[in-house]
């Protein structure tokens, strides 16, 4: 006979964990679902496997003001469990973070695979019983209420349900949207997600060349239909598909709805604190002194590590390996130019396999969020991805999950 649990968590990734933890530390008996092998599947590999825990901003109201036009839903759970709670939460179970640039944290050990541990062992200590390779096939309601989950054809019952199957970035760790679909049969209003924080794609073969590149301190001003959209500054990695890191994948919503105008391109700026005029002193002052050497030894010195060779193949009618005492004026100005003016033909947004943070989810006003609880369904629960908050790279989607998983299971 199946036993009945206090609640049952479906979805054993960030929020998910903290919300069983957080339930069976107040007394509860809790059955956590998580359909992969193991626990925190996606944890595992954010960050590139070094986990950005959460974005350590004091200042509440500036943290909040990252999350759009989620922020008015969201001062009541981050007054129940802050980021400040967050970070004390983990450094007390004995994982120290460090902050990095941008308010960035991350466990000082740099593994991610230490966060799913310090969860686990939550889980472990509250008395959490962990069902793994357990998908949830469909959900039982009847009058208003939850009235079961089935796995693998058993139903489990419980006294409330909370919903933490997370969004659609990522789908090989197991985020393929189920809670969307189990949502929207609950006949609440779902979203339909779009991968807004993702690398974008680009045609131009010279990105191809120098894939793994990062040009830092740039200047990237994007175009739609010709006409000047925005720009942004920091860093680029260039890659086999065209462009990403952080500064692109929190500008690539933007560039979506400039592609709604029609052709995107960009133009990559090396040197955005030097004029056109300057940048060739610099040049002739760098040519004078190596007037014996090979344009594209001495070259490489002026361009962004790395990406010489690729840039002087851009410019036309200039040999790579002419001694600089040839190069002549018109030449250099095309140097100057091509420096200044890298680029772009923007063909798209990644899907989701490469999106960090999809969204798209429960709307918010069928969500109290003083509680997580459904609206609609008061022994419902929902957390972290699966609701519709736009929210950028930077620890900002974590520390969703964390909070809104602390409250749900307080509250379930």
């Amino acid at each position: 006979m199946i036993p009945r649990y206090d609640v049952i968590v479906i979805g054993g990734g960030a929020s998910g964990t903290m919300a069983a933890g957080r339930a069976a530390e107040l007394g509860k008996k809790v059955l956590l679902l998580e359909k992969n092998a193991k626990l925190g599947e996606k944890l595992a590999i954010s960050g590139g496997g070094r986990c950005n825990i959460l974005n350590a901003e004091e200042n509440k109201r500036t943290l909040l003001a990252h999350y759009g036009k989620a922020e008015q839903f969201l001062y009541s759970p981050f007054s129940q469990f802050s980021m400040r709670d967050a970070y004390s939460f983990f450094e007390s179970r004995g994982l120290p973070l460090k902050v990095e640039a941008r308010k960035r944290a991350f466990p000082q050990s740099g593994k991610a695979a230490d966060v799913v541990r310090v969860l686990a062992h939550y889980l472990k200590k509250g008395g959490v019983e962990v069902h793994t390779k357990s998908p949830v096939e469909r959900i039982v309601s009847a009058d208003g209420r939850i009235e079961g989950v089935c796995v693998h054809g058993k139903t489990y019952r419980a006294d409330s349900y909370i919903l933490a199957t997370g969004g659609v970035s990522h789908p090989e760790t197991g985020s393929t949207g189920d809670g969307f679909r189990w949502l929207a049969a609950l006949e609440h209003t779902v979203k339909q997600p779009t991968p807004t924080i993702t690398p974008l794609r680009a045609s131009d073969a010279w990105i191809r060349k120098a894939s793994g590149i990062t040009i830092k301190n740039m200047k990237l001003t994007f175009s739609a239909e010709g006409k000047r959209a925005f720009s942004v500054r920091g860093d680029v990695l260039l890659t086999h598909f065209g462009i990403s890191g952080p500064l692109i994948l929190n500008a690539s919503s933007k560039v979506a709805d400039i592609l709604q105008q029609g052709a995107v391109t960009g133009v990559i700026d090396t040197y955005p604190d030097l004029d056109l005029g300057i940048l060739e002193k610099k040049m002739t002052a760098l040519f004078d002194t190596n007037k014996n050497k090979l344009l594209k030894n001495v070259f490489k010195e002026i361009a962004p590590p790395g990406t010489g060779l690729v840039i002087l193949g851009l410019v036309a009618d200039v040999d790579p390996d002419t001694k600089v005492h040839s190069v002549t004026k018109g030449d250099r100005r095309k140097l100057a130019q091509a420096l200044k003016a890298l680029p772009l033909s923007i063909t798209g947004l990644m899907g989701f396999e490469r999106a960090v943070v999809a969204d798209g989810g429960l709307v918010l006003t069928e969500i109290d969020t003083k509680t997580m609880q459904s609206l609609k369904y008061p022994n419902l629960y929902v957390t972290g991805d699966v609701l519709h908050v736009m929210r950028p790279s930077g620890g900002y989607s974590l520390q969703l999950a964390w909070t809104t998983g602390y409250v749900a299971g307080s509250n379930a």
